[in-house]
This record gives C-alpha cells, structure tokens and sequence, in this order.
C-alpha cells in the first residue's frame, strides 16, 4: 500500500492504477485520505469542470459522451465524474451511466469514473468535490461532472462546477418546469437536447420565457445579488454573493441532437465563453470566490457533524430514547447535545 505522499505523486504523474486507487481512497474516506488530498492540493486549479445535470431522460449521458469526442477532437484530456443514485433499500446503485461512453475506455486521453451517491442529496455524492479534485491534479484539462438528473433541487453542482450545463428534452413536462424556481436557475448554458422531436421550439419558448419572467421578478424587487443571470436572478446555492456588478451573464440556450452529434459543437463555443466570462470579469471571478468559500463553509460543516457524531455517540441514543419515550423534546435535546459538545 503506497503512502500518501507516494500515491499523490503518482496520481500528479497520471497513472491510471494511482488514479483508480486515489478516487477510491477519497470515495470510501479510507485513513489517510485526507492527507492524500492535502498533498495533491497545490497540483489543482488548472482543470475546467464543467457540471452536467437536467431532468432524467434528457440525455446527459449521451451528450456527455459527445462532448468528450468534441473535446478530445481538440486535444484535450478529459476526467468523467458520473454520479448514480443509491437505492434507499439496498444501499446498492446500478453506475451505468458511463456505459454510454464506453467507446472512451480504451483512450488513454480519458479517465471516467462511476460513483453512487449513497444517500447524499443534491445531485451529487458527498465525496464528488474531492474526487474532482483528484482529477484536476492528475492533469486533465477539463472535468466533466454528470449528476444524478432528479430534478429541481440539485443545485449542489453549482457549488462544484465553474460551469453548470442545464441538459432538457422535449416532451418531458419542461413547459411546467421552466417556470419553477431552483435548478434553471442556476444554468449557465442550457441545451435543449433531442431537438429533432416536436415540441422542441415549445422548450425553447419556455426557456426564453423563464429567463424574461425571472429576470423581470428579481429587479422589481431589487434581490441583485448571487450569481445572476439574464439580468437579475439569484441563485440560492450561492446566497452569500455580493451585490451583481454590471457585467451580467445571460445563459445561451443551443439545440443539440447528441444521437447524431447535431449541435455539439456549437455547445461547446456557449460554454467556453462562459469559461472566458469567468476568468475575465470581475463578476465572474467574484463567483469563483463565492463559490470557493462556499466550499470551505460546507467542509467546516461537515468536519463538525463527523466530530460531534463521533463524540456523542453514546448520548445520542441516549437522547434519541428520551425523545421516543417523550420524556424529552426533540429541541431540547439537541440543545444538550450541543452543550455537551461545546464542553467536551
């Protein structure tokens, strides 16, 4: 078993077995897997990660399959993170996502990864920023995330992603959901895929639409803050952003066939700009820091649940038998577990 420090550089030094093995270690939080991560740390930041999510059945996987030809095509190395949902009752998850991009397995330019959620809410699993991570160190250019795809509320990858691609279909109910809060929101480019079947100018109208309404909603009430789009709709995923400057982003919306590779191309250009837009406005850099501090903010959160679990392992059934016997409130008796914590 290589230690931590051997197993970065490896992994620094892209061999696939390090790689395999490092994704791996961060997956199952095997000791020592934060040491890894601290010593691949100052080999990141250099990979694009680009976050594909949508409503299931809008094909992200075929897309995504797609645009790893478009950009290898390019000559860039691509990481593939695709996240599957765990089953509630078994705990297990099918990963065949990547199935659809099996045609990359034998191209040494590509590492693709399949990993479950196991019960982490939000579109992603609780370890798919760090496994990113991962892949940013070990060289790729971009990183490529695809979500679970269950609906509105996977606005976890706004968190992880520097772009977030917002995949639809027609015909999957998207002239309802274009007009709901939540995961839209949060686009920086969408694509209205499948667009050879009929209904797909009606997704379009919808999008467009959504953009107008939320763009109108947001100034009238003069909520100009987080990322914002088309003028002024504020993301919750990021609610600590500053006051929007000037330099608005407004997501394009392109029509893709990924079946057939229609459109691909042109994605792409929507989405490099974006990446342009991040690195060269001051706003989108101010999104970057808002989102990296996010990061820090949900570290910090998680690192304390871990401990106080741990800690409290004992009173906590002690606490959870009290409640059921109502003896005791569940409000107060998280107030001593606090106590308790806070004292030990």
């Amino acid at each position: 078993m290589p230690s931590s420090s051997e197993l970065s550089a490896s992994v620094v030094a892209r061999d696939t077995r390090a790689i395999a093995r490092a994704l791996r270690n961060v997956d199952d939080r095997v000791p020592g897997y934060l040491d890894l991560l601290k010593g691949l740390f100052p080999s990141t930041g250099k990979a694009w990660v680009v976050g594909i999510t949508g409503n299931p059945g809008a094909g992200k996987s075929t897309l995504t399959d797609r645009l790893i030809e478009t950009l290898r095509a390019q000559g860039k190395t691509v990481g593939v993170l695709c996240v599957d949902p765990s089953s509630p009752y078994t705990g297990g998850a099918i990963l065949g996502d990547r199935i659809r991009m099996s045609r990359h397995s034998n191209d040494a330019g590509v590492f693709i990864r399949s990993v479950a959620t196991r019960g982490h809410l939000g579109g992603l699993s609780r370890s798919a920023r760090d496994m990113v991570r991962v892949l940013d160190a070990a060289g790729f250019d971009v990183v490529l995330v695809e979500t679970v795809g269950v609906g509105q509320d996977e606005l976890e990858i706004t968190r992880t992603a520097h772009t977030t691609l917002v995949v639809m279909a027609p015909g999957l109910g998207d002239e309802v959901q274009a007009i709901k809060a939540g995961l839209l929101e949060t686009a920086d480019v969408f694509a209205v895929n499948k667009a050879d079947r009929e209904g797909a100018d009606g997704t379009m109208r919808d999008l467009e639409l959504m953009i107008a309404l939320g763009t109108e909603a947001m100034v009238a009430s003069g909520k100009m803050r987080g990322h914002v789009v088309h003028g002024g709709v504020k993301v919750d995923a990021l609610p600590n952003a500053p006051a929007a400057p000037a330099e608005r982003w407004t997501p394009p919306i392109q029509r893709c066939v990924s079946t057939r590779g229609e459109g691909i191309a042109q994605l792409l250009v929507s989405l490099e700009r974006h990446r342009v837009w991040i690195s060269s406005t001051e706003a989108g850099r101010e999104r970057r820091r808002v989102r990296l501090t996010e990061e820090v903010r949900e570290a910090l959160r998680e690192t304390l649940i871990d401990a106080a679990t741990t800690a409290l392992a004992k009173e906590l059934d002690e606490a959870a038998a009290a409640v059921e016997a109502r003896s005791l409130d569940p409000y107060t008796a998280t107030e001593q577990l606090l106590a308790r914590f806070r004292s030990s």
